[in-house]
């Protein structure tokens, strides 16, 4: 699954004509650099999640068949589920085999194939040094692999992973009355579900020392597409 239903406020004015996804860097999609990894791992099938400019996916990027991929669109509406609520919207097309999740706004030199070996966890997140622009990070990785959400000693999640369905098993109680749980369908983010299956040490990780970027204002956008063009 790649998360690509955001607005991506932080990177206006660039997007408001385009959906961030969508916006080129290194002479390619930023989704395309997603696809092609995806395609040559192995993956056959990809669900895409759209909101922002949702009509933009499919005319862009069509069926996937350039990418050796089957692409399944699913348009959340004028409004985002946000990323919790988007991933449980889509696990009737995911089925209950563990997928892959990336979000469509990272860049990320990494071989995707190399998760297909992940732990037998409900989550199992790809961890990296903090950049410039984070202060402290989001989860801690601990000596045996486990994720922790305490300690100073805490990574930022890359926006890669590998998930199970039966992380939503207990979803409702995670969210502890959070206000988007009601509606229908349920909008809401995913961090309080990994926290709580953190807690029962549910969650695994591993730690990504390659090329990474969060592509989350025009002038990393603009970084990296120098980077990527002078290589």
């Amino acid at each position: 699954m790649i998360f690509a239903a955001g607005r991506g406020e932080r990177m206006r004015p660039l997007t408001d004509a385009t959906a961030k996804p969508l916006l080129e860097v290194g002479g390619k999609r930023l989704i395309e650099w997603h696809l092609q990894k995806l395609g040559a791992a192995g993956i056959s099938r990809v669900v895409i999640n759209t909101s922002w400019r949702a009509g933009q996916f499919p005319a862009a990027l069509g069926d996937g068949s350039r990418w050796n991929l089957e692409i399944d669109y699913i348009d959340e509406g004028p409004v985002a589920l946000e990323t919790g609520g988007g991933m449980l919207n889509a696990l009737d097309r995911l089925g209950d085999k563990p997928f892959l999740l990336v979000n469509g706004d990272i860049w990320i030199d990494m071989d995707f194939a190399h998760l297909a070996h992940a732990p037998d966890s409900l989550a199992h997140l790809v961890m990296v040094a903090n950049p410039a622009h984070v202060a402290h990070g989001d989860f801690a990785l601990e000596a045996d692999g486990h994720l922790i959400d305490s300690g100073p000693a805490r990574l930022t999640y890359s926006g890669v992973g590998v998930y199970r369905a039966a992380l939503f098993d207990e979803w409702r109680t995670a969210l502890h009355g959070h206000a988007g749980a009601a509606e229908t369908p349920a909008r809401f983010p995913l961090a309080p579900l990994l926290r709580a299956a953190m807690r029962r040490h549910q969650v695994s990780g591993e730690f990504f020392a390659g090329d990474w970027v969060d592509v989350g204002t025009p002038q990393r956008l603009a970084e990296l597409d120098r980077r990527l063009r002078n290589r």
